[in-house]
C-alpha cells in the first residue's frame, strides 16, 4: 500500500537523534542528503509537470500521459530505500520499507503500466497527486533532518497533511485497480492457466483483488499510527518552541 507515512515510524526528533548517536558516517550522510535531494527535485518536477500540462489543456483528464516517464523513474528510484535500510545506513525496517515501497512500485508497473486502459482514468491523477504532494514533503523531511536543520514547517506538513492526502491516495489506487480488473480478466494479464510443464496456476485476477482486500486491515492500522505519531511529535515540538 501506497502511503504517505513510507520510510520511518520513528518522531521527528528521534529521525535527527539517530542521525547524530547511530546514524551513518559522513560519506554515507553525504550520500543520503544527494539522494533525497535528487528524489525532491524529481518530484518537482513532476508536480510542476501536472501544473503545465493543466494549464495547458485546460482539464485534468489525462495529465498523467504527462509526466508517466518521471513518475515511473522516481518512483522506480524508491527501491534504493530498501537497500539503505538493508545495510544499516538508515534506522528503519528493512520489512516495513520494502512493503510500502514495493506496493508503489507495484501500482506503478503492474497495473497503471501493464493496463494501460486505466491511464486515462481520473482515479490515477487522485493517487499521483497524493504521491506527490506527500513524496516532495517526505524527501525533503529527510534532507533537512540530515543537515541537523528541521524547519517546523516541513516538520507540521509532513505530520498533517497525511490526513487528506492517505485516504486520498488509498482511494485512488483502490479505484485504479477496481477499473483494471475488467481488462486483466479479459486478456489473462500475468495469469497462468493449467496444464503446463511446471504444474503451477495463477490468477492474476484475484490476485488484485486480495490486493484491494488486503488494503481493509492496513489502512486503518497505518493511518491511526501517523495519528498517534502526529500527536507526540507536534505536542514535543510546541513543548520545544515554549521553553525556547
Amino acid at each position: 500500500m501506497a502511503a504517505p507515512a513510507k520510510g520511518t515510524s520513528r518522531t521527528a526528533q528521534n529521525d535527527v537523534a539517530s542521525i547524530k548517536k547511530k546514524g551513518p558516517g559522513a560519506l554515507a550522510t553525504a550520500y543520503l542528503v544527494i539522494y533525497n535531494v535528487v528524489m525532491t527535485a524529481g518530484w518537482l518536477v513532476i508536480a510542476v509537470g501536472l501544473v503545465r500540462a493543466y494549464l495547458s489543456k485546460g482539464s485534468y483528464h489525462g495529465l498523467y500521459y504527462s509526466i508517466e516517464r518521471p513518475l515511473k523513474f522516481f518512483q522506480t528510484g524508491a527501491l534504493l530505500e530498501i537497500l539503505h535500510c538493508a545495510v544499516g545506513i538508515v534506522p528503519s525496517s528493512v520489512v516495513l520499507t520494502g512493503f510500502q515501497v514495493m506496493s508503489r512500485v507495484f501500482l506503478t508497473w503492474a497495473v497503471t503500466h501493464s493496463v494501460r486502459e486505466v491511464q486515462s482514468e481520473d482515479s490515477v491523477l487522485l493517487f499521483v497527486v497524493a504521491w506527490t504532494v506527500t513524496e516532495i514533503i517526505r524527501y525533503s523531511f529527510y534532507t533537512f533532518s540530515l543537515l541537523n536543520h528541521l524547519p517546523y514547517l516541513i516538520k507540521w506538513a509532513r505530520y498533517t497533511l497525511f490526513i487528506v492526502l492517505y485516504p486520498m491516495g488509498v482511494t485512488g489506487e483502490l479505484l485504479t485497480i477496481y477499473a483494471a480488473l475488467p481488462y486483466v480478466q479479459k486478456t489473462g494479464l500475468y495469469s497462468v492457466t493449467l496444464p503446463n510443464k511446471y504444474n503451477f496456476s495463477f490468477d492474476y485476477y484475484t490476485f488484485l483483488i486480495l490486493v484491494m482486500v488486503s488494503y481493509i486491515p492496513l489502512f486503518p492500522q497505518l493511518y491511526f499510527h501517523m495519528m498517534r505519531q502526529r500527536k507526540k511529535v507536534l505536542a514535543s515540538g510546541e513543548e520545544h518552541q515554549k521553553s525556547n
